[in-house]
């Protein structure tokens, strides 16, 4: 029934990043607050993604049907591509602005810069195993299709699950609300359309989106038992907490 369902793909139901990180945070450059190994291990702790043909699976084709449909609200498949940003770190965290109330940059908010880089340094490998274990096919590979992101050439053949960048965007998310909880409503809501923005340009499955969800909150509770990420954390609130005084004042 699942075959003959995603052969129909959209029509029917709606009837019935990388592997590898590319110019991203250097490793070189920026010391982890916690090495791999003392991080929780995410191939022991989740399970198999949903194979092809099994009944959990078609709920990957009903949410692959909904995101192509939101392709078709301009302003919401604009935000998607936008989400697809990566190798800019800067233009990632403007994605956030709205929601956090400040922009991020390395130049205005270094304290918060450098709480962001070195958490993603520290948990984005976290995936990497599982990743390459499972070596699942990506929605657009699968049915041979464009993306509206243009991701193809980067993606094709890299393994969808967990997704890089559902990971990341929680950890932003839950970074943000860290530093500005007044706000978190607001950042938890742009963090999880971020993350849905996966499946819209077809990168991604959903339960790849939300493996990655669960993975960042067990790589932030992680992040919670360092002193030099607590310390890194005070000093990134201190700042937050100035810059938005001197918002206010003018």
């Amino acid at each position: 029934m699942i075959r003959i369902i995603e052969k129909g793909k959209c029509f029917i139901m709606m009837v019935v990043v990388m592997m590898t990180v590319t110019n991203t945070y250097s490793q070189e450059k920026t010391v982890p607050y916690l090495e791999l190994n003392q991080l929780p291990n995410l191939f022991v702790i989740m399970p198999a993604p949903p194979a092809f043909d099994s009944p959990e699976f078609s709920n990957d084709i009903v949410r692959y049907c909904w995101g192509k449909r939101q392709r078709q609200n301009e302003k919401r498949l604009v935000q998607a591509i936008a989400d697809s940003e990566w190798d800019d770190h800067a233009k990632a965290y403007l994605q956030w602005k709205d929601a956090f109330g400040l922009e991020i940059n390395e130049t205005n908010t270094p304290e918060i810069w450098k709480l962001m880089e070195t958490s993603l340094a520290t948990t984005d490998p976290m995936r990497k195993e599982t990743k390459a274990f499972y070596k699942r096919q990506r929605p657009f590979d699968r049915y041979d299709e464009s993306m509206p992101s243009h991701e193809e050439n980067k993606l094709r053949g890299d393994g969808s699950y967990p997704s890089g960048h559902s990971l990341r965007g929680w950890t932003i998310s839950l970074l943000l609300a860290q530093i500005a909880p007044e706000r978190a409503s607001l950042i938890f809501s742009r963090g999880w359309d971020y993350c849905n923005s996966r499946v819209i340009v077809g990168a991604h499955w959903q339960s790849d989106v939300d493996a990655s969800r669960t993975a960042a909150s067990v790589g932030f509770c992680a992040l919670q038992g360092s002193k030099e990420f607590i310390t890194q954390m005070k000093k990134a609130q201190k700042e937050y907490k100035k810059a938005v005084s001197k918002f206010q004042e003018k």
